[in-house]
């Protein structure tokens, strides 16, 4: 079994992940941070879990958007 203790995405869903940044920056923050329609136009969570699921260039980029976050906050 891997132990990934410095990992700081490590347990954290991307359901969980995608609702504290709404929940930070709300939609608008997180469209002017990350250029991705699914934040812009009739943002909601299902729709952009969806797309962030098939597309790993997009999940990379809120992933590492999230780590700034908690980087900040911790």
């Amino acid at each position: 079994m891997t132990q990934t203790p410095n990992n700081p995405l490590h347990g954290v869903t991307l359901e969980k992940l995608l609702n504290e940044l709404v929940e930070h920056y709300g939609w608008d923050g997180l469209a002017k941070r990350i250029d991705i329609r699914c934040f812009k136009s009739d943002p909601s969570i299902k729709s952009s879990l969806t797309f962030l699921r098939k597309t790993p260039w997009a999940r990379e980029k809120v992933e590492a958007l999230f780590i700034q976050l908690r980087q900040r906050q911790g």
